[in-house]
């Protein structure tokens, strides 16, 4: 599963592939918010943690990566 995460005041979006389901990531992001000093935890494929303050957080886009078409359309 592909999320893309808005942090406030940061130019760019982070983008994590990560091995959760799109169910799993909202009951994340929904249990970091609920806290006054939650923190946004998530563990990408290759067992790196990323760790955001929920505070923070603009907007997460969850998503499957899609493969990019070969070949010509007529």
């Amino acid at each position: 599963m592909e999320v893309k995460i808005g942090v406030q005041h940061a130019n760019r979006e982070l983008v994590v592939e990560t091995n959760l389901s799109s169910d799993e990531i909202e009951k994340t992001v929904t249990e970091a918010l609920k806290t006054e000093s939650g923190l946004l935890s998530l563990t990408d494929r290759k067992g790196r943690r990323i760790m955001i303050p929920a505070d923070r957080l603009a907007y997460v886009e969850l998503g499957t990566p899609t493969a990019g078409q070969v070949g010509f359309r007529s």
